[in-house]
């Protein structure tokens, strides 16, 4: 049952019906996410890594080697927002672009072995950052799979038309 209906009510409200900031779940997420991220910030500054070059760079540990539109999608990003991030992480070092032969307009992105070295030391911000979290690892692994839950109902949402 959604937060607010009743058995005869199906009509999702909030809790309180008020428009008051701490009423808001799109604040407690918003506000959660920069706290995330502010605990990622510095650590991960010190080896020479925005958040959003992290991001990248997990996909490319888990998958290995991406093309801007394929990784633009893992990310749930545009590609023009990937380019420059990508441009980056190739002057640092960490990661090589080259066009596909197959397919000019495909820019291949695979990691450089400064790139590959990078796993360990950030793995050890990701535990910290964990850890801060205060969470359980079965809650954290209850509030992750609630946090995707809820990503894919917003997008199915989103992609319905509007009634």
């Amino acid at each position: 049952m959604k937060i607010g209906a009743t058995s005869t009510d199906p009509t999702p409200k909030q809790a309180s019906g008020s428009l008051l900031l701490g009423d808001q779940m799109c604040f407690a997420l918003y506000a959660a996410s920069n706290g995330i991220i502010r605990a990622y910030r510095a650590p991960l500054a010190k080896l020479g890594l925005t958040y959003p070059q992290y991001l990248a760079m997990l996909v490319l540990w888990e998958h290995g080697e991406q093309t801007v539109k394929s990784l633009a999608t893992r990310l749930d990003l545009d590609s023009s927002t990937i380019t420059p991030l990508v441009k980056r992480l190739a002057v640092a070092g960490l990661v090589h672009r080259e066009r596909d032969p197959a397919n000019e307009r495909n820019l291949k992105i695979e990691l450089t072995a400064a790139g590959r070295a990078l796993h360990a030391p950030v793995a050890k911000v990701q535990q910290r950052v964990a850890c801060q979290t205060g969470l359980g690892p079965d809650e954290f692994t209850v509030l992750k799979a609630q946090l995707h839950a809820l990503t894919q109902k917003i997008a199915k949402a989103l992609a319905q038309p509007a009634p």
